[in-house]
């Protein structure tokens, strides 16, 4: 091994991209490589102390939107210059089909991450994506048991043989080569300028909730509040599903009747009300990066206030059933909630 230390940065929400870096960080150990671990949702990240120059750093994140989430992608912006070698990790929607684990999409986050830590002075050694189990329940039902622990020993399997590969010093670009990446630009664009604030106002506590409290203290990102003595999601959440995978009595739901009831609104106001009566009197919008522009800022405007009056509505009883009833993370047959499997748990049940 050519490596004295390795530094290593995650980002995790229910657990995925925890276990890479702790799959590392065993690696290292066995190879007498001192190691650290930092969790960056747990330190300053406007102050980052800059590592042993000689230490191989890591990043590992998932994937949201086909990109690190902003919370990865702005501490690697604000990272301070170097010349280590660098190691880019994510871990990506693994699907099962049979006895073979699908890829998820890594999208642009290793192109985008790899010209930011260039331009830095660093060096990419290695990118490694690794497709463990999708916990994503508010866009497809949730992976069973089964599928979890196969996929979990699966790709364990691959993150140590990679690890090994890379602390002996050698290097890895294979996944640079997954061109249909670059085609999803336009939707990782689309989701970091407003799919994410979308997602952010789709969350909210049924009235199972006894308000614990735990969704609010376990936010990585702060992102939960109290409003009127019950959570309240704001756009700063980075949809990690932390909160809906680690409630204890499964109280937080993903409003998929909310989403199409404020498609239907948003629409009205702006076919309706915006173009018949606003662009006709003050001015014509012709250029389509400007209309993209105000439309987006009427979007999330409206979603805002949308998602208040909501989780006013919320404490009539009527309502909340509504509310609970349209969503299909309340049902069995979509709503499993998901947490990445610890190593003893997957020994317990192989």
């Amino acid at each position: 091994m050519i490596y004295k230390n390795i530094v290593i940065y995650y980002f995790s929400g229910t657990g995925n991209s925890k276990n890479v870096a702790l799959w590392l960080s065993k690696v290292a150990t066995e190879n007498n490589i001192e190691y650290q671990l930092f969790n960056i949702a747990r330190i300053n990240r406007l102050k980052i102390e800059k590592p042993d120059p000689e230490a191989l750093i890591v990043f590992v994140s998932p994937i949201h939107g086909f990109n690190y989430p902003p919370i990865m992608l702005h501490f690697i912006m604000r990272f301070p210059k170097g010349k280590n070698k660098v190691v880019l990790m994510n871990t990506r929607a693994g699907m099962l089909i049979g006895k073979y684990v699908t890829p998820g999409a890594t999208g642009i986050a290793f192109y985008i991450s790899s010209l930011f830590l260039k331009i830095k002075g660093f060096s990419i050694q290695a990118i490694f994506p690794v497709n463990l189990p999708s916990n994503w329940i508010s866009v497809h039902p949730g992976l069973n048991k089964r599928t979890v622990k196969y996929i979990h020993k699966k790709e364990k399997e691959r993150v140590l043989k990679f690890s090994n590969k890379i602390l002996s010093g050698k290097s890895d670009y294979k996944a640079f080569i997954e061109f249909y990446d670059i085609l999803l630009l336009p939707i990782s664009i689309l989701y970091y300028f407003a799919g994410r604030f979308l997602f952010a106002k789709t969350y909210y506590a049924s009235a199972d909730c006894d308000n614990c409290g735990l969704c609010i203290k376990a936010c990585p990102v702060k992102a939960i509040i109290k409003v009127d003595n019950r959570p309240f999601w704001t756009f700063n959440c980075e949809s990690c599903m932390r909160c809906m995978s680690n409630c204890p009595k499964k109280a937080i739901e993903t409003g998929h009747g909310f989403i199409v009831g404020y498609i239907l609104i948003y629409l009205m106001i702006l076919l309706v009300l915006f173009y018949k009566y606003f662009e006709l009197y003050f001015f014509k919008i012709e250029n389509g990066f400007i209309k993209m522009i105000v439309e987006s800022v009427l979007f999330l405007a409206i979603l805002a206030l949308w998602y208040r009056i909501v989780h006013y509505l919320m404490r009539f009883k009527i309502f909340e059933r509504l509310m609970v009833y349209t969503s299909l993370t309340k049902f069995k047959f979509w709503g499993r909630r998901y947490k990445a499997l610890k190593d003893n748990d997957a020994k317990q049940n192989n």
